[in-house]
């Protein structure tokens, strides 16, 4: 199977439209720096990078709502554990 970035050719779906200028230009610019070989590639790269992005988001979003609704005993055991395992981290050499 032919490989073409991080996504096989097998698992490739045709898509044909049209962009604004200024999103060539995003592309070609990709390519041109070497961060993709083709437009395929770099319009990869590019919704990869808005995905990546979104998951931040969602997470961000899911953690604010997992601490803002805990129990003041689940709250008291959070902070208990980030003590400790701050803690522990400071027990690890990182120059090692």
């Amino acid at each position: 199977m032919k490989q073409r970035g991080m996504v096989s050719m097998a698992t490739r779906h045709k898509l044909s439209t049209t962009i604004s200028a200024e999103s060539y230009e995003y592309l070609e610019s990709l390519i041109r720096a070497g961060r993709a070989q083709t437009f395929a590639e770099a319009v990869d790269r590019a919704i990869e990078a808005v995905r990546r992005l979104d998951n931040r988001r969602r997470l961000e979003r899911d953690t604010s709502l997992y601490f803002n609704t805990l129990s003041a005993e689940a709250a008291s055991e959070e902070t208990e554990l980030a003590a400790a395992l701050s803690d522990a981290a400071a027990l690890v050499s990182f120059d090692e």
